[in-house]
């Protein structure tokens, strides 16, 4: 507590007897005093406590308080100091009592001594800055670490794509909702990698100076010295590292050492507020409290949003001797650190897969980057990483692949003119994959026909790479044919759309598809392993007049047939086609409407028990005359020869 109790100090203005006093205007009202005060308006307020005190047989201690108050907000301190005193002279008087008292020195220190502008205030992210590095030691824009605001060290990606410190990649360390750090996460190579070539003495500095942190939380504070000390020999800027440093040497009472290092850094940082604050610790170690009290109203001063500095310049001793005219110079703002420009090489961004840059870079729980498509491929067919070996099978039940976000940031500004060129490319390949007439993917399997649903179980490594391409294009379609033995598969198909697909942790997959429209195949191909072809749409021959009446006859007959068919069978086996297919359409009022025929023509080629070739020739039909008359002639033949 500031003893001011203890001077022997005549009473502050308002605080004189009746005799000596002034006329002066009577207040309007008891509250007329804080409207005064809380409008800024100071020397009202202080005349107005002042007229109260006068008014009272004997001093009143919270009177002489608030008046004190106003006097130091209207930066008449002596005065100030004098009312303050009159009310320690009642009671011993409180730290938080002088709050008013250490904001108004602080900000007179801030304009006069300092020579600063006026504060911003309100701003909670200023009081965080002042215990954060100075701009000078701040890493290079994207290379620092978002919770420690430092240089990554030992760089981890989280499962969300996220990079941290090894230290600071533990649950709450990331702004994601599961961005847990799993039990076997490493070291991220490309980025270790490019932190050891373009800052490899601030690398090994933060390596040194993590390390130490560890050992100091581990109290074995000799040893933690001993690093911050040998950090001190590589880093490039010292100020942060001399002040975690003389903190180190307080914690040990070294207060004279400690003292040594603050001094250097408020010469070589004067604005720093973290500076200051070392300082007045080691001072007040010392027992030099009133200079550890000017220190203290520095760190106010320098950023009055700072309430521990307020507390702490509140319970120093003896306010008096409070600060000379030294003017502390101007700190220019340091622009945000960028990498030499010939340390960059594209090289260091190359997947190791493709042989190019990166693109939708993402990083193993093994530390090892791979583009996107990259690492998809390659875990079709084994799930270890192409690198190392390490078993992936967890990562790759979890088809979390998230982007690693900073090796991406990185590629953005440092490499944009590659990266525009990696771009084309991809987007090249995005189109050619894109087209549904040319090298279109063929799935070489069974018989597919329009409307119908086609459920398939993928498990072979090229069809997860085929079905995954349908789904990155946007098209979300391929061709189904069946297999032939000379050619590799016959010439007509049916396009599949695919409308679902669900993912097994080993990497299989059930794919909902459905017929959209035949094909016939123009030539035959092949595309990473899976089979591709050149195709043209069928569409059936549209007739009119007489033609059309006998085709609409022709419709109504075979579909009643159809009905009268499925009617007669069995109830399991009614069943079971119900179960596998479906409902059986409705008769379509307008046969032609669409260029593939009725759906239920195609209900019922598929459940009606043909063998594969006799559904392909039907499929290649593009007359649906042709069509009926062939599906009437299977209904007739299914008829007789069902066993009764």
């Amino acid at each position: 507590l500031v003893h001011l109790q203890s001077r022997a100090s005549p009473a502050p203005p308002g605080c004189r007897t009746s005799s000596q006093l002034q006329p002066l205007p009577r207040p309007r009202g008891r509250s007329s005093h804080a409207r005064a005060f809380r409008g800024g308006n100071f020397e009202l307020a202080a005349e107005i406590y002042g007229s109260q005190l006068a008014e009272l047989p004997q001093p009143e201690r919270g009177l002489c308080l608030r008046q004190g108050d106003a006097l130091a907000r209207a930066g008449r301190m002596a005065e100030a100091l004098e009312a303050y005193s009159a009310a320690a002279r009642l009671a011993r008087l409180r730290p938080e009592e002088l709050r008013e008292l250490a904001e108004s020195l602080a900000l007179r220190l801030r304009e006069k001594a300092l020579r600063l502008p006026p504060w911003p205030g309100g701003a909670a992210e200023g009081a965080g800055e002042a215990l954060g590095d100075p701009a000078c030691c701040r890493p290079p824009a994207l290379l620092g670490c978002p919770r420690c605001r430092r240089l990554l060290c030992e760089p981890v990606t989280l499962p969300c794509g996220h990079t941290r410190c090894r230290r600071c990649a533990e649950p709450g360390g990331c702004c994601c909702p599961t961005p847990r750090r799993p039990a076997s996460a490493r070291l991220n190579v490309v980025l270790g990698n490019l932190l050891e070539k373009w800052l490899e003495g601030e690398s090994r500095a933060r390596r040194l100076r993590a390390e130490g942190d560890e050992l100091r939380d581990g109290q074995e504070l000799a040893a933690a010295l001993e690093k911050y000390s040998q950090a001190l020999e590589s880093a490039p800027c010292k100020c942060s590292l001399i002040a975690q440093r003389a903190e180190l040497y307080i914690m040990v009472k070294n207060y004279q050492q400690a003292l040594h290092d603050a001094d250097a850094l408020c010469q070589t940082r004067p604005l720093w507020p973290k500076g200051h604050y070392v300082k007045a610790q080691a001072l007040s170690g010392l027992g030099r409290t009133e200079e550890a009290l000017k220190e203290f109203l520095y760190c106010v001063a320098l950023n009055p949003d700072w309430s521990l500095m307020k507390k702490e310049a509140q319970k120093v001793h003896h306010l008096s001797n409070l600060g000379g005219d030294t003017v502390l110079e101007n700190s220019a703002t340091l622009a945000l650190r960028e990498i030499p420009a010939i340390l960059v090489d594209a090289s260091d961004f190359e997947c190791s897969l493709c042989m190019r840059l990166f693109y939708e870079p993402v990083t193993t729980p093994c530390g090892h980057t791979f583009c996107l498509k990259c690492l998809e491929r390659c875990l079709d067919h084994n799930p270890h990483c192409p690198l190392c070996k390490e078993e992936l099978s967890e990562f790759l039940a979890s088809r979390t692949y998230k982007k690693t976000l900073l090796t991406e940031e990185l590629i953005v500004r440092y490499l944009p003119e590659e990266l525009a060129e990696r771009k084309k490319v991809y987007e090249e390949e995005m189109k050619e994959l894109s087209n549904l007439n040319k090298d279109v993917p063929i799935f070489v399997c069974t018989m597919a026909f329009p409307t119908i649903p086609c459920p398939l179980h993928v498990f072979e490594p090229r069809y997860r790479l085929m079905i995954r391409r349908c789904m990155e294009t946007g098209t979300k379609q391929f061709g189904m044919c069946l297999a032939d033995e000379l050619k590799g598969f016959a010439d007509y198909g049916c396009m599949l759309e695919i409308r679902d697909v669900k993912f097994f942790p080993d990497g299989r997959s059930v794919v909902d598809t459905v017929g959209v429209r035949r094909f016939r195949v123009l030539n035959h191909g092949q595309r990473d392993g899976y089979n591709t072809a050149n195709i043209e749409y069928l569409e059936d021959k549209k007739v009119e007049g007489a033609e059309y009446e006998e085709l609409v006859s022709l419709h109504d007959s075979v579909y009643d047939q159809a009905v009268a068919w499925f009617t007669s069978l069995k109830d399991n086996m009614k069943a079971q086609i119900l179960n596998h297919f479906g409902s059986m359409p409705g008769k379509e009022s307008e046969p032609q409407s669409n260029p593939s025929g009725p759906a239920w023509y195609w209900w019922l080629l598929a459940v009606l028990p043909l063998e594969n070739r006799a559904q392909l020739a039907i499929l290649a039909m593009t007359s649906l005359k042709d069509r009926l008359i062939a599906i009437r002639r299977v209904l007739i033949f299914v008829t007789r020869k069902r066993p009764r």
